[in-house]
């Protein structure tokens, strides 16, 4: 069995989730590409911005609900539907391997920074999805250093996706402004420079960026990659998705593969 890559992606608006674009074509032909090169994963380890919590926390439900964590969207969205179940042996295995330092919490459930996506990528729901959170309390270098602890489900069959925005700031959305500002491109193409090149040291200190602050105010969006970055170690990354939109936010993506297979 090869083993599998692992996917950063960046989700834009939830309306994604209803759209046909280059960015969600890109999606569905990934998740295709995976299961033809690499077989179908077990399950998904999912890490989200939004799961944004207080500690580090694992999903064991059977059947973990579906969060609409979005308000003010037209009804069709709140219609969307991705009954992806659990998967108890993923959620004891990243219990082994995280020891004391993640506990069991199924208060969240699957959130629009991945149904949004998934519903494009994995369309029949048919793998199950666990959701571990993003421990604020955690340094990016700590974040990096928890997901190297997940290396190992790659060679399980299990597939590690987290989801959130290279740059994101809702305070500075331009909604008339279908790219992205300068600030935007300097720092997307700086950090993603950074990832091609396996710059580990410049993706972990993203602060020293003078636009740091304009494009991850908060670092919720920014610190997926992190978790990912960690578990995709000497994995070779490609990018995709390398567009921006309503100013602040860059819609990049990226995958760690130990032998590129043209998924894209």
């Amino acid at each position: 069995m090869k083993r599998m890559p692992t996917l950063f992606v960046g989700h834009g608006s939830p309306m994604m989730a209803l759209e046909h674009t280059e960015t969600t074509n890109t999606f569905k032909s990934i998740g295709q590409n995976i299961i033809n090169n690499y077989g179908k994963p077990k399950a998904i380890l999912a890490i989200s911005a939004h799961w944004y919590a207080d500690g580090t926390y694992i999903q064991s439900a059977e059947k973990p609900k579906q969060i609409y964590d979005m308000y003010g969207f037209p009804q069709e969205l709140y219609k969307v539907v991705y009954p992806a179940k659990g998967d108890s042996n993923l959620t004891k295995k990243v219990q082994k391997l995280l020891g004391n330092s993640v506990s069991i919490n199924d208060t969240w459930g699957i959130d629009h920074g991945l149904w949004t996506v998934l519903v494009h990528m994995f369309p029949d729901a048919s793998i199950p999805v666990v959701q571990l959170s993003i421990n604020k309390y955690l340094s990016p270098k700590e974040a990096y250093q928890l997901g190297t602890k997940l290396q190992s489900l790659r060679d399980e069959g299990y597939l590690i996706m987290g989801s959130g925005n290279i740059v994101h700031n809702l305070r500075r959305i331009e909604w008339d402004n279908p790219s992205g500002t300068s600030a935007t491109i300097e720092f997307d193409q700086y950090i993603s420079k950074a990832i091609l090149e396996n710059d580990v040291d410049t993706v972990v200190n993203y602060t020293q960026h003078p636009q740091a602050s304009y494009a991850a105010p908060t670092p919720d969006h920014y610190l997926p990659l992190l978790y990912i970055m960690g578990a995709s170690e000497s994995a070779k990354p490609t990018v995709f998705n390398q567009t921006y939109n309503s100013g602040s936010l860059s819609m990049t993506g990226f995958i760690f593969e130990d032998e590129p297979q043209n998924i894209l």
